[in-house]
């Protein structure tokens, strides 16, 4: 028997600490992940004035508030990025920070399962 949505217990749950019945609702409301609840991501902003991203997941007994933990860019690193300039000379395959360089391109020295197949 469904519960009329008014009637409906209403939760705030983390995704990591979801119950099976609701993992299974949200899987089915949301079959392609990230992409399939990107557009329903909702800002909220608690009493103490800090905010937490969440979706809205609903099962026969329960309305869940999905919280979803959103990674955003660092503004400072985002302000340095964009003050960069794109006439600052930067090493091909590095960051301007001096990261640890990105990987070559040679895709030959990655081992795969059919290399052992070849010899």
């Amino acid at each position: 028997m469904t519960v009329p949505s008014t009637q409906k217990k209403r939760h705030v749950v983390s995704f990591e600490n979801m119950s099976e019945e609701l993992a299974a609702a949200f899987n089915e409301k949301y079959p392609k992940g990230f992409s399939d609840f990107f557009p329903e991501l909702v800002k909220y902003t608690k009493p103490d004035g800090s905010t937490f991203e969440a979706v809205t997941v609903e099962t026969d007994d329960e309305i869940c508030l999905v919280k979803i933990k959103v990674k955003t860019d660092d503004p400072e690193a985002l302000e340095r990025w964009l003050e960069r300039g794109d006439d600052e000379d930067v090493d091909e395959g590095s960051s301007a920070e001096g990261d640890n360089p990105l990987p070559d391109d040679n895709i030959s020295q990655y081992g795969g399962d059919d290399d052992s197949q070849d010899a």
